[in-house]
């Protein structure tokens, strides 16, 4: 019997929410806090288990729609922000998982004043989106030079002014219901914040097994790829490749699970990188590089804080290692490389080299055949792999290319007009 995958729910939606606000230093934890604010305000509202969890989620993963570095650091300009595009994108992505509807509502509508508003503030779509509009709001409030309890009256403040224009009297008197305690200040801003909301938040109890895993897997996909059209379908391809190589390599059907959850996040650290390097059409020059080389890094570090996913946080963010230890950025050896990474290693490589890039159109054939046999015969790459790529090229070939269309069709459906 194989072995049954499980992981908190909590530990997951944190750590890849952890993952979304890796951009720059002035974006570090604000989703965390965005949460813990409306956390707190849910609890004093007396909310149901299932609307603090609905609008929990929805304020962990509010800027899932903003995919650029770009654009996340943008929005953090309260004044400036005048767009909905992003709320719009979120939804799309987080209803795509039949439990994350209600959450994307919320998210829909997270920049909504009150006065735009012709609902009641009784409707929990409507409270939601307020609490998270007004959490969100006050995060990005904070200066994140000062010390908290030298600023957060002033926060409060300008806050209360808007009171029946932007926010609700009654989801400000929430807040300023549980903000009258220092504690829930110096909480906020505590570098301990994860793990206050993973062993007191609501899903500190909330087991989810494979498919669940696989499903969160597929929208961090797309939120990873969709960020630029060069690489809208790569890590769809990534994973498809993947998966077929470990079938046919004789793996178990749990691991080829797992190898396509890896192929899914093996970018995940690229949401910390900006577009205007993703996206150059010429060669990244060495300070361009050294930033790109940190993404294997930000993958590994997010995905091995989740429990029980060290094996696919090993598979995913080896992708650039090689096998004389001249791969990046952790100079793993061949004797540290597994089978599952030295898969993806060749994975990403073939469906890269298939692909067209800023920098060069995609290649034929019997360049891509050509590269990845030399990079076998100079030992950077299993042998034994690369002999299963090429001695089944088409059906992988064929195999990742139909992955790849429905990704693409769904980013060009749903995603290409939204700018």
């Amino acid at each position: 019997m194989q072995r049954q995958i499980t992981v908190n729910l909590g530990n997951l939606i944190l750590s890849l929410s952890d993952a979304m606000d890796l951009a720059s230093p002035s974006l570090v934890q604000h989703q965390q806090r965005t949460a813990f604010i409306v956390w707190e305000m849910g609890k004093a509202a007396s909310l149901s288990n299932e609307s603090l969890e609905n609008n929990f989620i929805a304020a962990l993963l509010h800027d899932i729609g903003a995919f650029s570095v770009e654009e996340k650091l943008s929005s953090q300009d309260v004044e400036a922000e005048n767009s909905e595009n992003h709320c719009i994108r979120g939804e799309i992505l987080l209803s795509t998982i039949k439990w994350l509807k209600d959450p994307s509502k919320i998210i829909r509508f997270h920049h909504k004043e009150w006065q735009h508003w012709k609902e009641s503030i009784e409707n929990p779509f409507v409270l939601g989106s307020q609490l998270l509009f007004l959490a969100g709001y006050l995060e990005r409030k904070i200066k994140r030079d000062t010390y908290i309890l030298h600023q957060h009256e002033d926060i409060i403040s300008e806050i209360k002014a808007l009171s029946g224009s932007s926010f609700h009297p009654r989801v400000l008197d929430l807040l300023l219901m549980v903000s009258d305690r220092e504690e829930f200040w110096l909480d906020l801003v505590s570098p301990r914040l994860y793990s206050l909301l993973l062993n007191e938040g609501p899903f500190r109890k909330m087991e989810i097994g494979f498919s669940d895993i696989s499903l969160i897997s597929e929208l961090f996909r797309n939120i990873i790829d969709f960020r630029s059209r060069f690489t809208s379908t790569h890590s769809s391809g990534v994973a498809a490749a993947a998966s077929m190589l470990s079938k046919i390599f004789g793996m178990t059907e749990t691991e080829i699970g797992l190898m396509e959850v890896a192929g899914n996040l093996h970018d995940l650290g690229k949401l910390a990188i900006p577009n205007s390097i993703l996206d150059k059409p010429g060669e990244l020059d060495k300070k361009e590089t050294a930033i790109m080389k940190s993404h294997t890094y930000y993958t590994y570090s997010v995905i091995n804080t989740i429990g029980g996913l060290q094996q696919i946080a090993e598979w995913a963010a080896y992708h650039h290692e090689r096998l004389d230890g001249s791969g990046y950025p952790f100079r793993c050896t061949a004797a540290e490389l597994s089978i599952g990474a030295r898969i993806l290693m060749v994975a990403d490589t073939f469906t890269a080299l298939a692909e067209n890039r800023p920098y060069r159109k995609c290649m034929a054939k019997e360049e891509i055949v050509r590269t990845i046999r030399q990079l076998s015969d100079c030992r950077l790459f299993d042998a034994r792999i690369v002999n299963l790529l090429l001695d089944n090229y088409e059906e992988i070939f064929s195999y990742t290319v139909e992955k790849q269309a429905i990704a693409r069709e769904f980013y060009e459906e749903q995603f290409s007009s939204i700018h």
